[in-house]
């Protein structure tokens, strides 16, 4: 159960293309947004759908895969732990991000 500590499994639909970039050391970089989704039924007996959407970043081959095949709506499985960071925005706020940074990526569903 070691792995379980900070372990973060997702299947969900990509909500934009991976935006990738090469950094000034030759790393690659991708970083995407998917949404995961529940039904379940309110107290007034209605059904609700609520959608939650997740900020993922790879790193390396793993981005470079992820560049290659990912495609926006298309249906993913993601394996990696949570990371948290923040920064400083142009307004001069501090900000706050909870990201997945990703070890796999399992692509599903249909071939195009």
């Amino acid at each position: 159960m070691k792995n379980l500590r900070n372990s973060v499994q997702l299947i969900g639909n990509l909500g934009m293309n991976p935006e990738v970039k090469t950094l000034e050391s030759g790393s690659t970089l991708a970083k995407f947004s998917i949404a995961t989704s529940e039904r379940y039924k309110n107290n007034k007996g209605e059904q609700v759908n609520d959608t939650t959407w997740h900020n993922v970043v790879a790193w390396g081959k793993t981005a470079e895969i992820a560049e290659k095949y990912l495609k926006k709506g298309a249906q993913v499985a993601v394996e990696g732990k949570l990371t948290s960071r923040s920064y400083e925005a142009k307004d001069g706020t501090k900000r706050y991000v909870t990201e997945i940074l990703v070890n796999e990526i399992l692509m599903l569903g249909a071939k195009d």
